[in-house]
């Protein structure tokens, strides 16, 4: 390794060589104007709720899935509303701004087939929602942070999937050899979708702890890496993630390519989960997927 490439993975930054191949090879969404308002917003020492709402109201794809989040189990309390306001007064001004990148990200790659879309986001959210609830029964650990990230984390695949044309068959094939996606992404092409998702979420102005969980949650050794390249904020993130992928795949009877036993295993010991906690999980998990 050089040292230009030992500093960069120790700072956690990325290397001009990583910057260029992503640059050159993929075009990275611009942050839409909707999302930079609605975080300018939350940021503000006493946010306008009402604007807010207003914001998500105007766009019936966010008016849907705000109040299908209030609704979730995550959030919901004894009795379902239909109002955006109320929604919005329930979720939180930091989990407004979720439902408005998450629709806005969503909205960001197109040109692939619609079908594949649908399903991929629809994971994507199954995802976020159970990433949630792992986070919400740990001490320390953010769910609407975890939500977030679980919603990046991966959003560079149809960027990937839309550049190379051989995308897909790739993926069938690692999916087929029991290969971790990132694996083949390394062998065939000039950039993984980690990399290219924590370049996004920089461009985006989202939090920089999650564009370095995003860049480094595929790393066979990210549980050893020193605490100055993957802070422990970072790693909870990613831990919740991968307990949350394992076991939706698990609960639905899919293959899981994206984590594996052994992280999975890791990230259990990690967040500190026992077997007796792990059995109540899975039937939390099981039941928040029934919803979404």
């Amino acid at each position: 390794m050089t040292d230009a490439a030992e500093n960069t993975l120790n700072t956690g930054e990325l290397s001009h060589d990583q910057l260029q191949k992503v640059i050159s090879t993929i075009d990275i969404p611009v942050c839409p104007a909707i999302v930079a308002k609605a975080m300018a917003e939350a940021q503000k020492d006493e946010p306008d709720l009402r604007m807010l709402a207003d914001l998500i109201t105007a766009d019936p794809s966010m008016s849907a899935a705000a109040l299908k989040l209030a609704n979730s189990v995550l959030y919901r309390s004894s009795s379902p509303i239909s109002s955006v306001r109320n929604a919005v007064e329930r979720l939180g001004t930091k989990i407004v701004v979720c439902v408005v990148v998450g629709v806005a990200l969503r909205s960001s790659v197109d040109g692939l087939p619609a079908a594949w879309l649908d399903q991929f986001w629809r994971r994507a959210t199954q995802t976020a929602v159970v990433s949630g609830l792992v986070a919400r029964r740990q001490f320390g650990i953010s769910p609407d942070a975890a939500y977030t990230y679980a919603l990046f984390h991966d959003a560079a695949i149809p960027m990937m999937m839309k550049r190379f044309k051989e995308y897909e068959r790739v993926m069938a094939t690692a999916k087929t050899e029991g290969k971790m996606l990132v694996d083949a992404e390394n062998s065939y092409f000039p950039c993984t979708h980690p990399v290219v998702a924590s370049l996004m979420v920089r461009n985006w102005g989202l939090p920089p702890i999650l564009g370095q969980a995003i860049r480094f949650h595929h790393e066979p050794d990210l549980y050893e890496l020193p605490d100055q390249t993957l802070p422990g904020s970072a790693l909870s993130l990613i831990a919740v993630t991968q307990i949350a992928e394992h076991l939706t795949a698990e609960v639905l009877g899919e293959g899981d390519f994206e984590v594996g036993i052994d992280l999975f295993e890791r990230a259990l010991a990690f967040i500190g989960i026992s077997e007796n906690e792990l059995d109540d999980l899975r039937q939390r998990v099981a039941l928040a997927l029934e919803e979404t």
